[in-house]
């Protein structure tokens, strides 16, 4: 089990009035794809801390410490994600209808048992740690080139999710969480994300007028295809019996990244390829 303190940090990204929400110039499919995973944050991140708030007064001392810092971590993401994804949905017409449907999705997963809803939280977390690691691995090819402010958002958010990977499984496991709901909640939270990724990315692209470019489906194919291999063996290793969070290695480099965090303005540090090590 994990023992470090979950510090929550109290960010602020303000983008400014004319910010683009083509972030990246030299990758705009990336910046489609980042845009559209963000966009199920506001409604995937609450439920899965108010699973595990809810799961506080069953754990011992010392992981309802750590389960409060995870809630407060998550609590900050998607607060930040909202302001963000405010933009996205002033920019892009049918972004819309993507943003309602996903929070109809939540809503509807959000009526199944806290048992349930909290293996939801345990695989949902397997993935978004999974992610954190396959973008460690790129980050020069996949941010060289974007705006520092967006790229610091979705990397501080990996970071934390590399902080606090162990979280939601110890309080799933230590409530007595059955391997099948496990199991089942991961790959619906692999379809939610997978629904979000594709339509978000569709409606941006078109409304960029790149919906026909073959190079950006090319882009977006290969980043899914790496992804998914990423993924799915870490969501497989998670479901065996004895399997901890903590036996998979964390990217060095977020903890690197993230002792710069100057607390006292609520700054996060800004990307840069030729300091990011």
């Amino acid at each position: 089990m994990g023992t470090a303190e979950l510090r929550p940090r109290r960010v602020d990204f303000d983008f400014p009035v004319d910010f683009d929400p083509r972030w990246h110039p030299r990758l705009p499919e990336f910046a489609c794809g980042a845009n559209a995973v963000s966009l199920l944050m506001p409604h995937a991140e609450p439920l899965v801390a108010r699973a595990v708030r809810d799961a506080l007064d069953q754990v011992d001392d010392a992981l309802a410490e750590r389960a409060d810092g995870y809630v407060r971590q998550e609590t900050q993401h998607h607060r930040q994600h909202r302001r963000f994804n405010r933009i996205l949905l002033d920019e892009y017409r049918g972004l819309g209808t993507v943003d309602r449907l996903l929070g109809r999705w939540c809503a509807l997963i959000d009526r199944r048992s806290p048992s349930f809803v909290l293996a939801f939280a345990c695989g949902f977390e397997t993935i978004a740690y999974s992610s954190a690691r396959w973008t460690a691995r790129r980050r020069h090819d996949l941010l060289t080139g974007a705006d520092p402010a967006a790229a610091g958002l979705f990397l501080w958010h990996l970071a934390e999710e590399v902080e606090h990977k162990s979280v939601a499984h110890d309080v799933w496991s230590a409530t007595g969480g059955r391997r099948w709901r496990l199991v089942l909640a991961t790959v619906i939270a692999m379809l939610l994300l997978a629904t979000a990724a594709v339509l978000g990315s569709l409606v941006m692209l078109a409304r960029d007028r790149r919906i026909l470019h073959p190079l950006a489906h090319w882009r977006l194919f290969t980043w899914t295809l790496g992804l998914t291999f990423s993924v799915l063996p870490d969501a497989v290793i998670s479901w065996l019996p004895g399997h901890h969070p903590d036996s998979l290695v964390d990217p060095v480099w977020y903890a690197v990244w993230l002792a710069e965090f100057d607390e006292g303005d609520g700054a996060v540090p800004l990307w840069k390829a030729s300091l990011a090590g």
